[in-house]
Parts: structure tokens; sequence; C-alpha cells
């Protein structure tokens, strides 16, 4: 695990933390629909030579109370912000499930201030599971977002609610505990429900996704769990979607990070080393 958060950001309310030597080569690590910031803290340990810079997205962490509309054109705004703020010209992204997505738009919308992307477990439109509809968004990604509705009477209810998550049976780390302990204030989760619909639809495609999705450029990575969000077998992209993309996209590697969920993937240290890995192929 990191020594910790070196510096914290406020950026026209959006919170941005970073670790790593502030004149190491840069990356901009974004998490996914429901989570914070703290998601990075084992990819700092695994690459304590990059700079990482994490914000909050809106509606997310330190950044709940900012307001709508959300959106991954939203979001990407946000990112550009970020740079803009930090005096970073261009830098790369990772991003982490719905941060994947936030990645493809960025580098869709403003393809001067991104070298380059990698994905992880994220970033490609989702098929709707059959039975599902889209009327109700937060739906799809099932007890992620149910939670969110949830009050917890003290932060140990809350930790023994994620101790129990089929993802972290096993991993609990310090790391987990402090992304944990973040995430509860009065009782509820800091991430926004309604943001959290509102970006959950554009996980199936939005003619902004879609269009960022069929501009991915040639020699993008997408590192994929083989296990899903509740430690599930089939995972997030069961391979039949894989193949969709591997043929509509030619240009695209599509790596496995073995041993992995889609939580695990970057919060425990045998997937933030392979995070880290690809990550560092992005940079100088």
């Amino acid at each position: 695990m990191a020594d910790g958060v070196v510096r914290h950001h406020d950026i026209g309310g959006l919170h941005v933390a970073e670790w790593g030597p502030a004149d190491a080569s840069a990356i901009v690590a974004i998490h996914g629909i429901t989570s914070s910031h703290l998601a990075w803290t084992e990819l700092a340990a695994a690459a304590p030579d990059l700079r990482i810079i994490a914000p909050d997205l809106r509606g997310r962490g330190a950044s709940s109370t900012l307001p709508g509309p959300w959106g991954m054109s939203r979001h990407a705004a946000d990112v550009v912000a970020v740079l803009d703020a930090l005096g970073l010209e261009r830098a790369p992204l990772v991003g982490h499930s719905m941060g994947g997505f936030v990645a493809q738009v960025t580098a869709a919308q403003y393809p001067r201030r991104v070298p380059g992307i990698l994905l992880v477990d994220g970033g490609f439109t989702l098929a709707v599971p059959q039975g599902f509809s889209l009327e109700n968004p937060a739906a799809l990604i099932g007890p992620a977002a149910a939670r969110l509705e949830m009050t917890f009477e003290t932060p140990e209810t809350y930790r023994d609610f994620w101790r129990g998550h089929p993802s972290f049976v096993g991993h609990w780390t310090p790391a987990v505990q402090a992304y944990v302990d973040f995430d509860l204030v009065d009782g509820r989760s800091r991430t926004s429900a309604e943001a959290t619909k509102q970006d959950a639809i554009e996980l199936y495609g939005t003619p902004e996704v879609d269009a960022a999705v069929a501009a991915t450029r040639p020699g993008t990575t997408l590192l994929t769990a083989p296990r899903g969000l509740q430690n599930e077998v089939p995972p997030l992209y069961p391979q039949s979607r894989l193949d969709h993309w591997a043929a509509e996209l030619p240009g695209l590697t599509i790596v496995e990070v073995p041993d992995t969920n889609h939580y695990t993937i970057v919060m425990a240290p045998a997937g933030a080393a392979v995070v880290a890995e690809h990550a560092r192929l992005l940079t100088p």
C-alpha cells in the first residue's frame, strides 16, 4: 500500500488527489461509477515512479456535492479542467469501469490533450441483460446502486457490509478499508444516486459514447477481469463481447488479468501491478 496521498487540490469544487513525485511522468487515473480516487491506492504503490493524478468525479467522493448534469461529456470536460489547472498540456488517461468511458470520450473530444489511454475493465458499451430496461439504468449495476439508498449505523457496520462483498472476500486490505471509510458520510455513501442513474445509462451507448468507442485509437489496450462485480462468471465483458470489439477494432489489444474480478483488478496488489506495467507504456 502507498504511504498516502501527498497532495490534494480543489479545482472548481472538483477534488483531485495526487501520488508520486511532482516532476514525474503524469497519468490521470479515472475511477468507476460509484467509486473515488482511493480506488487507485494500490496503483500508486505499484508505480511510485509515476505522478498519478486522481480526481473524484462529479457526484462522487469529495466531489459529491457538485451539481449535474452528469454524463461522460461532462466528466470529460472536468478531466480537461484538471489538466488546465495543473498546467499539463497533455497527459495519458487510465480509466477503470465507467472511468474507461470517461477516458474514451475525453480522448475523442479533446484528442490533442490525450496522447493515449489504458482501459481497465471498462470503456466499451455493455449489452443490456435480458429482462432489464434502460428506463431503470441503476438496476443494471445492481448492488452497487442499491447501496446508495442504504443507511449504515456506524462505520464498522459499513465495513462489515463491504467485508461480506463477494469481490473482497480474501482481499480485505488497509487500502480497501481506507476506501470504504472515506465513502461513508453521515451513515450514507458519498456517491450521488442521481449521478449514478444518469451516468449508468451511457454505459449502454449514446451518440457521444458510440462515437468515442468507434474512434478507439489503434494500439489501445483493454485489461479485463475474468470475474465480474460480484466475483461472478461471466464477467462484465464475456468472451462474446470481447470477440465483438476485437472484430470491430482490429487495433485493440485485449489482455486478461488472471485471478481478478472487476474490483480487484485495480484494488488488489496483483491486479494493480499489471495496471502499473501497462500504464508505464503510456508515459515518455
